[in-house]
Parts: C-alpha cells; sequence; structure tokens
C-alpha cells in the first residue's frame, strides 16, 4: 500500500513539473526562422525578438538575410516565420502585394516614433536661407550641392528596394525638382559614409536619412545638419504628411512592427501574444546602431548587446514573457 501511495505521489509530482515546464516554454519542440533585411542595424530588434522566443522554448534558426520583398514573400509562403522590421507605413504595398492580412499577422507596434526625411548642413541652410526642398528648384541653390559638376544638387538618397526610394522619386516630380536635383541610389552605407566625409571636410552636404539610425549621432540635426520641409505633403500612398506641429517633412513617422505568418500565429498563440505587446525605445536602436558605426558591428558584438539590454531591462522583457506564457493557457 505504501508503495502504491508513493508511486502515486511520484506520478503526480512528474506530472506537476511536466505541467510548469509546458507553461513555461509553450514553444517547446516548435522551429522559427527569422528574416531580416540586409542592414546590419536592424539585427538587434531580430535578436530581442529571437532571444525572447526561445525562452518561451520555441528552436530559433539563424537569422536569414533577405531584401524586404522576398522577405515578405517568404513569411506569407511559411518559408520564414517573423520579421521584426515591418515599417508601417511605408512597406504597405509590399505587406499588401504579399497577402496582406489574410497572409500575415501583425499586432502592436514594437518600435515607434521612426521619422525620415531631408537633410542639409547647418552652414549652408544658414547662408542661403533654405529651409525646405522646394528651395533646391533654383539652379543657384543647386549648385551648391553638386558634386560633380553637372550642375544639378547631389542627393544621397535611399537604396533600391527599401521603399523610401519610391516616395523620393515620387517627390521629384511633385515638386519639379528633376531638372536640378540627382538621386543618388547607391549603397546606402558607402554613399553616407562619403556624405559625412565630405561634411568633416567643410563642404555642403543633401542627404536622406531616418530614425533610428546612427547618422543623426554623426550628424545630429540641429548642431550640424538641420531638417527640410516640403511645400506640401506629396507621397505614393496620398497621405498627409504634415505632423500635428505643422511641421511637414515628405515622410509620415514610422513604426516598426513585427510580421509573422498567419498560420504560425494562429497556432503558437505564446508567440503571437508576445509579437504584440513587444516594445523596443526608438533610443535603445539608435544607441545600439551608434555602437555598431564606433565599430562594434560583429555578429558577436550585436548579440551581445541584445543580451546586455534584455539584462538591463528584465522585468520589461519578463513581462513580454509573462504575457506569451498566459495567452498558451
Amino acid at each position: 500500500m505504501l508503495n502504491k501511495k508513493l508511486l502515486v505521489s511520484t506520478l503526480a509530482a512528474l506530472s506537476m513539473t511536466a505541467n510548469v515546464q509546458a507553461n513555461e516554454r509553450p514553444g517547446e519542440g516548435v522551429s522559427v526562422q527569422p528574416v531580416q533585411s540586409p542592414i546590419a542595424e536592424e539585427t538587434f530588434q531580430t535578436l530581442v525578438i529571437s532571444k525572447a522566443l526561445e525562452e518561451l522554448g520555441y528552436e530559433v534558426k539563424p537569422i536569414q538575410e533577405v531584401d524586404y520583398s522576398a522577405g515578405y514573400t517568404s513569411i506569407a509562403n511559411g518559408d520564414a516565420t517573423f520579421m521584426a522590421v515591418n515599417w508601417y507605413p511605408l512597406h504597405n504595398s509590399m505587406y499588401s502585394n504579399a497577402g496582406g492580412d489574410d497572409a500575415f499577422y501583425r499586432a502592436g507596434h514594437y518600435i515607434e516614433g521612426a521619422a525620415q526625411g531631408y537633410l542639409i548642413d547647418k552652414k549652408s541652410a544658414e547662408k542661403y536661407g533654405i529651409d525646405n526642398l522646394e528651395d533646391f528648384k533654383d539652379p543657384e541653390i543647386a549648385k551648391v550641392f553638386d558634386t560633380n559638376d553637372d550642375g544639378k544638387a547631389d542627393l544621397t538618397g535611399c537604396q533600391a528596394g527599401w521603399g523610401c526610394e519610391g516616395v523620393i522619386e515620387h517627390q521629384l516630380d511633385a515638386f519639379g525638382l528633376r531638372d536640378t536635383v540627382h538621386h543618388n541610389q547607391g549603397q546606402y552605407a558607402a554613399i553616407i559614409a562619403d556624405t559625412i566625409s565630405r561634411f568633416e571636410d567643410g563642404e555642403p552636404v543633401f542627404y536622406y536619412t531616418w530614425t533610428p539610425y546612427w547618422v543623426s549621432g554623426k550628424l545630429v540635426p540641429g548642431k550640424d545638419v538641420v531638417w527640410l520641409e516640403v511645400p506640401f505633403s506629396a507621397n505614393p500612398n496620398g497621405t498627409d504628411t504634415a505632423l500635428p506641429n505643422g511641421k511637414n517633412y515628405g515622410f509620415e513617422v514610422n513604426s516598426e512592427r513585427i510580421v509573422a505568418n498567419q498560420a504560425f500565429a494562429a497556432e503558437n498563440p505564446a508567440a503571437a501574444k508576445l509579437f504584440e505587446v513587444a516594445k523596443l525605445p526608438i533610443d535603445a536602436v539608435s544607441a545600439e546602431n551608434m555602437m555598431i558605426s564606433n565599430g562594434e558591428d560583429s555578429q558577436k558584438d550585436i548579440a551581445r548587446h541584445a543580451d546586455q539590454w534584455i539584462q538591463a531591462h528584465r522585468g520589461q522583457f519578463d513581462a513580454w514573457l509573462d504575457a506569451a506564457r498566459k495567452a498558451a493557457k
């Protein structure tokens, strides 16, 4: 009789342990494939989510780097699981073209307050009275920013395939700037490095950039450079880009959202809830991006940055996990 009671007690304990483990690690036995763009500065936010999924028991595979459009297609087809860098609303057309809400799960806003726009060096802005992109219709103003003597201002622009290039091209037509502005769409890391070098040499600069990114830590708005307004809203999606304060920089303020395969999210409520509730401060991303620009740019470095952020914000991170585990019950 004693042995039978002991056996029942042991089985009950084992069952309780198994239930606790299941509750703590609801993703046990499920593999996840994250994807992101080849932009190294987007790895940090992807890794933070990957590490949260690992603590929930998911087997997270190494990140695959693909162009944005290919990323959406692979997630929609189920070849990949999620992407933490859905620029909303900039990527709306890519999202819709790959299947939209029928193919994807998207809830919550992971990183908010991402600004974009055109900037020039403060010295030139003050010297020539430039504060609006429309000023570049003046050939004399355009020549100030001409780096190859063709009479046009050279804009360090957006890399092809990112989405922002479509907005810039649309605006060059809408604002009548084709005759005075050349849009340089080279590899962004290379052309912005050249732009920064020219600024450091005291030359005028004219460029597009976004936040969160390290460029605004090197060329500080208000100190080294100034944002340019646009004459009116002109966006391929027809939206008003004016800000509540009346300023209009030509781009809507974006957020980076997590997009996942719809079927995966339905079968994995813990992961779906994590994707919904996770929030990363934009300043944290910009600070990490600055570490990358200062030479801490290996995959090992970026993984360490993610671990350090999690350790420093463990309470917030655990709150995400708690919400995910509750959703799995």
